[in-house]
């Protein structure tokens, strides 16, 4: 799979899954909701319930911001599995800086409950320095 099909096929995913390192080196996987921008994914830390805002992954990605980024495509006929995975550095990006304004339209677009109720943030910002990838079809 070449990189611009990969980015096409993430780009066009619903939800991927975000990758860090936390403590002692373990492994730290989450859901996220994205948007893609260029070669950057942007995901918010929104309003859904949970036990605090001061989240796992933020802690991880300032402790280590080598990152992955997982989507993928599974259904009964397995002729049309896929997964794309994207590897980079994540920031985070403060909801107030001018940065945040095109990746917050771009979520609110892609989810119609972030236009009913924007995520406080932050933004999770991941630089994409390699896209790989995998298609049953070839």
């Amino acid at each position: 799979m070449t990189a611009d099909e990969a980015r096409r096929r993430f780009a066009a995913a619903p939800v991927a899954r975000l990758a860090s390192t936390g403590a002692q080196g373990r492994p730290h996987l989450v859901p996220i909701t994205f948007a893609l921008l260029r070669d950057t994914i942007y995901s918010a830390v929104d309003r859904k319930p949970k036990r605090t805002l001061a989240l796992a992954r933020l802690r991880n990605i300032t402790a280590d911001p080598a990152v992955a980024v997982l989507a993928d495509h599974y259904e009964a006929d397995w002729e049309r599995l896929w997964w794309v995975r994207a590897d980079g550095r994540a920031r985070t990006v403060a909801i107030t800086l001018e940065e945040a304004r095109a990746p917050l339209a771009a979520l609110a677009e892609r989810y119609p409950a972030y236009r009913v109720e924007p995520p406080p943030g932050p933004l999770i910002a991941v630089d994409v320095e390699r896209w790989s990838g995998w298609s049953a079809a070839g």
